[in-house]
């Protein structure tokens, strides 16, 4: 005897089976798009060009130093080398796989160090449009992830994935409701990113332009020109990386408030 299930009943069984599925796939491509940048180490300076809402700008100089560590913490170390208001400040950061980022900020005209709280995360990198949690990788398993196809960007073809955050707390200390990312096929690497405040509404966009193979072996890549946007104040940041090295012997002493603080 042939049992029938009634159209509406096939549906039930089949679409969460298929809603499973993309969630997995996009996350996939988000765990394999954040590997993709984290290399043993490297060395760079960069640009950071600041532009207000009247087109007026600020450039800023920094140099850092990057390591990954085998229990998957990345640390980095920025140090800005000029104009002279910004000259020896310093950043340091922990970006650990789970649980909260570390951050620490040098003032020199304080000599001191003080530890930055994840209140502080939501504010300006250094007077640009980038924000402090901006420059830390999220935890993979902060958020859900949602294909929802491919586009074009800059005839790259793109996986578009949405991203939410898991809880209202890990919002508020991103500052962010959602994210969609555009992350190129043939690199796993994102080329664009729109940022939605707490309300929803589309508050930045990240244009990254250019990426650099570094470490050839293991397919390791970094973002070395990049846009943001801020779309409700009209102002943006530009950061270029004037160099950068792959180097997996970066000395360990760089990676402490001492040296943080010479």
């Amino acid at each position: 005897m042939k049992i029938r299930f009634p159209l509406h009943a096939a549906f039930i069984i089949v679409v969460p089976a298929i809603v499973s599925s993309a969630e997995s796939d996009a996350k996939q491509i988000m765990t394999r798009s954040q590997e993709a940048t984290k290399m043993d180490g490297s060395e760079s300076v960069a640009t950071l060009t600041i532009f207000d809402n009247k087109g007026n700008k600020r450039i800023r100089r920094f140099s850092s130093a990057s390591k990954k560590y085998p229990d998957g913490v990345t640390k980095m170390i920025m140090r800005f080398l000029e104009p002279a208001d910004v000259k020896g400040t310093g950043i340091l950061t922990f970006d650990n796989e789970t649980g909260d980022d570390d951050m620490w900020i040098y003032m020199p005209a304080l000599r001191k160090t003080r530890r930055i709280v994840s209140a502080e995360k939501t504010k300006s990198f250094m007077g640009s449009e980038f924000s402090n949690a901006d420059i830390t990788s999220p935890n993979i398993d902060d958020y859900t992830y949602k294909l929802l196809g491919s586009e074009n960007v800059r005839d790259l073809k793109c996986w578009k994935i949405e991203t939410f955050p898991v809880n209202g707390g890990i919002a508020q200390s991103s500052g962010y409701s959602k994210k969609i990312m555009w992350v190129a096929e043939k690199d796993n690497m994102a080329r664009k990113t729109e940022y939605y405040d707490i309300d929803g509404e589309l508050l930045k966009t990240l244009d990254i332009r250019k990426v650099k193979l570094l470490d050839e072996k293991n397919g390791k890549y970094q973002a070395i020109d990049l846009t943001i946007t801020n779309v409700q104040n009209n102002r943006k940041s530009e950061m270029k990386m004037d160099t950068i090295i792959f180097n997996p012997t970066v000395s360990d002493e760089f990676f402490t408030t001492r040296y943080l603080e010479k």
